[in-house]
């Protein structure tokens, strides 16, 4: 187990006010919702160090399944991931997010590469009706702070301004 000093030099200072700056202004952006997504998911993958994957799954029609779409990061091969199966499976069910700050402690976890250690998924919603999620693997144990939720809370409710 690593300890706080050592996880601590894995963080940056996150400001997330000026992050919610950028953000915004993807949002804003005359670009295809897909490349704002993509741009988004770019974009927090290089300017936070323990964000080592950043991607968007959707609800794949009328299938209880999630279908992936933008993503930053190593290739995975859970593009489609039913409902109640691994982390992301179980926001779909539950409508909460899910942090998992060590994934060896997790049992409903699928794997996604030996490298990741934590994941952190947060739903999208639309009138009311979980549509996906952004989901965050790093391959570091226990990087997330309430910073990180309240970051990815704010990118969701942006994202599902999009819908």
């Amino acid at each position: 187990m690593l300890s706080l000093i050592t996880i601590n030099k894995y963080r940056k200072n996150v400001n997330i006010n000026s992050f919610k700056n950028v953000i915004e202004d993807i949002i804003l952006s005359e670009k295809t919702t897909k490349e704002k997504q993509q741009a988004i998911c770019d974009f927090l993958q290089s300017e936070i160090s323990y964000y080592d994957w950043v991607g968007f799954y959707f609800k794949n029609g009328e299938k209880e399944e999630l279908k992936l779409a933008e993503f930053t990061g190593e290739p995975t091969e859970h593009t489609i991931i039913p409902f109640g199966k691994g982390i992301c499976g179980q926001v779909a069910l539950s409508n909460e997010n899910f942090i998992v700050q060590d994934v060896t402690e997790q049992e409903n976890y699928i794997s996604c590469g030996w490298k990741v250690k934590s994941e952190i998924v947060i739903p999208i919603f639309v009138n009311g009706e979980n549509i996906g999620q952004i989901d965050i693997d790093s391959h570091t144990v226990n990087p997330f702070s309430n910073d990180d939720t309240k970051l990815l809370e704010f990118i969701c409710s942006k994202i599902a301004t999009l819908y």
